[in-house]
């Protein structure tokens, strides 16, 4: 196996995290991720792992107890919503959900062990997760674990998450606001227009960790060339951290065409966003970075934002 190469953990039980046919979160997700990788020519590129289903121990070091109990009573009666509305308690969906946080573990823990240099995960960044309770679509918070899991099995102290989708990653910010160990960049579009309303520019963290988080809203209709200008910021904040590890969320619901959101990215944002990154990881971190899917609800777009981070991890 060379180090260099990367891997994707792909299969049913990790398309299996959708909320049904009608949901924006649908299960044809996973499906548009592997045609654009077929489309893009890297099927053969990359290693193929598959799904892992995490512990219930893996859960809690970041939801409580009550809350995972609750989950689970919800997916086994498969009636309902987990939250207030926006997702449903199908059956399987705890099982489901746990599966998107055990197949991020698994890739975390390769990356560190050294098997493969970078990695990937489609369905997964459900960066609105919070510790008691599910929002927008997110039912247990891979995110947040994943860094848990760096934090306490690897004893990493400089851990950087990235995210890119067109929602403010709430459930993940708000948990780390004044934790020093998580250093956030978060581009999303302005809450005054979109879900969930939160990620104000002078939102930087507090307490201890002020000035260790950065927000970009960016406004309604945005291109290319505004996330290009707002990257180079981005980028000169992430240089002075220096990185041990990086967790890049890209939602692919920041291009243009996208049914719930206003932004108009092209592909090319994402590959200047993860090509960034990458540049950054191999000077500070052994080249260590692992993609999530996060958000996406135009198939199209899923099958070329996703598909051109995998070809950046490639380089």
């Amino acid at each position: 196996m060379s180090r260099s190469s990367i891997a994707i953990i792909s299969g049913a039980e990790l398309a299996d995290y959708h909320f049904g046919d009608k949901h924006p979160f649908g299960p044809l997700r996973h499906q548009a991720f592997l045609d654009g990788i077929e489309t893009m020519g890297l099927t053969s590129q990359v290693e193929w792992l598959p799904p892992v289903q995490c512990k219930r121990s893996d859960l809690q070091t970041f939801h409580t107890d009550d809350y995972i109990q609750k989950v689970k009573q919800c997916s086994d009666l498969g009636e309902g919503f987990i939250d207030h509305g926006d997702t449903p308690a199908r059956k399987g969906i705890f099982e489901a959900g746990s599966t998107v946080v055990g197949s991020v573990l698994d890739m975390t823990d390769r990356i560190m062990k050294k098997q493969y240099k970078r990695g990937f995960v489609p369905i997964a960044g459900l960066h609105h997760g919070y510790k008691d309770h599910c929002s927008g679509f997110c039912i247990f918070n891979d995110c947040a674990i994943a860094f848990e899991h760096l934090r306490n099995n690897w004893q990493l102290q400089k851990v950087l998450y990235v995210d890119i989708d067109a929602h403010h990653g709430d459930g993940v910010f708000y948990n780390y606001e004044s934790d020093c160990n998580l250093f956030i960049v978060d581009f999303h579009e302005d809450g005054q227009f979109l879900y969930p309303g939160t990620g104000d520019t002078d939102e930087t963290g507090t307490g201890p960790a002020q000035g260790y988080k950065i927000n970009f809203p960016m406004p309604m209709q945005a291109k290319d060339v505004d996330f290009d200008q707002q990257w180079a910021v981005a980028e000169m904040f992430i240089r002075s951290i220096e990185p041990e590890f990086i967790i890049l969320q890209c939602g692919a619901d920041s291009m243009k065409g996208d049914p719930i959101t206003h932004l108009e990215y092209s592909q090319k944002s994402y590959q200047l966003a993860a090509e960034s990154l990458c540049r950054i990881a191999d000077e500070f971190c052994d080249g260590r970075i692992i993609g999530l899917g996060g958000g996406g609800y135009n198939m199209e777009n899923i099958s070329k934002a996703w598909p051109e981070v995998v070809k950046a991890l490639l380089r």
